[in-house]
């Protein structure tokens, strides 16, 4: 019978369901393991994780959406493998997103993203993520329940995203109908990994923003499509249209899941950790701490990879030019050696943003910003329109033996969905 440490992370249901079993038995080997039979090393220490993540000469973002199972599309040689991975980088899943790129290329992407993604944006964006918010929340206490992940959770996200960007009122409909069609990435979806079909989500939305940056090029907008269709990287420099649409897409997509299952996986700590919710309910000025406890405990990326383009370290192990490294980011917040007590819920828990939930270094989520002010918003309208919370029973099962369905991602780490009964407060009589 095959050890849990050695069964596939990949391709387990089981495990890309509750992970945290298997990253433990991985652990007991060591912060960083080679699984029997496999072409990659999984690393689960938080020093280690942080160094790898800081070491940008070295290791290279390029497999961060494929993973570290998918095979390379070239056979690695030599000491430094850096010319031939940009010379097959078109080769890679996702090559040309930003998530992927590295060096130049990377530093010119985020450099307009950092523009967009301001305090200020976020703060004048902020009174459509309260009006929409409040609106969803109050209808679903009305009914008295809600399923959160298909009935706010995602129409939320997709909203508040196309609202930043400036996606059309008339098309957000038709993004939402793509986005829930979609399953998240690293699916074990048999589709997921396949952009080359026009019907993929992706590949349906390039279109839409390739005619909308167009559109702002001739005629400009106050909105964050026009400040990309007329912006210049930092060596002065235009992108090309292919980079703009790429980057939106990348944009709107990651926008999606980072928040959605944020707010899912918070809302199951506050039914079920016992006084919790009363405490937030009552000091609404605790949920952003709230936030960054749960994105330690179950931050929505499960895992990321990075490829060593030269011969390097990791700690005192000599890794090769050509080595993939999963590095479990939600094994490594939950390394004892950093986290005392790491699998307790700690409301104040010190130094907690130093969490690698949102990843670490360049390549930190460009997004988390947008996600912490959508999930606090939100959660403060749940707070003021209900008395109480509960999870529905019927559905989950009774506290200490829930049943939750999380999605089979390799990536992502998110419930399914999650049904909840809601009692009204009396700010819901005004």
């Amino acid at each position: 019978m095959q050890t849990l440490e050695h069964r596939d992370y990949f391709t387990d249901h089981e495990i890309l369901k509750d992970p945290y079993q298997f990253f433990e038995a991985v652990r007991a080997h060591g912060p960083v393991y080679q699984p029997p039979g496999k072409d990659y090393l999984i690393v689960t220490g938080f020093p280690e994780t942080v160094e790898i993540l800081n070491n940008n000469r070295d290791f290279s973002a390029s497999i961060g959406l494929a993973g570290a199972a998918a095979p390379l599309p070239f056979e690695p040689h030599g000491s430094d493998i850096t010319a031939q991975l940009e010379e097959n980088r078109c080769k890679i899943l996702g090559g040309d997103l930003l998530v992927n790129l590295d060096d130049g290329a990377h530093t010119n992407m985020r450099a307009l993203v950092n523009r967009l993604f301001t305090p200020s944006r976020l703060k004048a964006n902020e009174a459509f993520i309260q009006e929409y918010s409040e609106e969803l929340v109050r209808k679903a206490v009305e009914n008295g329940s809600v399923e959160l992940i298909k009935e706010i959770s995602t129409p939320f996200v997709t909203l508040v995203i196309a609202d930043l960007l400036g996606v059309p009122a008339e098309d957000r409909e038709h993004f939402m109908r793509l986005i829930e069609a979609a399953p998240p990435p690293g699916s074990l979806d048999s589709g997921e990994n396949d952009y080359s079909g026009k019907n993929h989500p992706m590949v349906a939305m390039g279109g839409y923003f390739a005619r909308y940056i167009m559109e702002r090029l001739e005629a400009p907008r106050d909105d964050i499509l026009t400040e990309l269709a007329h912006a210049n990287y930092p060596d002065g420099t235009k992108p090309q249209l292919q980079d703009l649409v790429a980057l939106s897409v990348f944009m709107f997509g990651a926008g999606q899941d980072t928040s959605a299952k944020l707010l899912g996986n918070s809302m199951r700590y506050i039914v079920d950790v016992p006084g919790l919710q009363d405490k937030l309910r009552e000091d609404p000025s605790l949920i952003p701490a709230f936030l960054e406890e749960v994105l330690r405990l179950e931050g929505s990326t499960k895992q990321t990879a990075r490829l060593a383009r030269r011969d390097t370290k990791i700690g005192d192990l000599e890794v090769p030019a050509g080595t993939k490294v999963l590095l479990a980011l939600s094994a490594a917040n939950r390394d004892e050696r950093r986290w005392p007590d790491p699998e307790d819920f700690e409301l104040n828990r010190p130094k907690i943003k130093e969490h690698v939930g949102f990843g670490r270094g360049k390549h930190v989520c460009a997004g988390a910003p947008l996600a912490r002010v959508e999930v606090r918003v939100i959660l403060e309208q749940f707070f003021k329109y209900t008395s109480k919370i509960d999870m529905d029973e019927s559905k989950h099962g009774p506290r200490g033996q829930r049943e939750l369905d999380f999605e089979p991602s390799f990536i992502i780490r998110g419930l399914a969905d999650l049904y909840l009964k809601l009692s009204p407060s009396e700010a819901m009589k005004a």
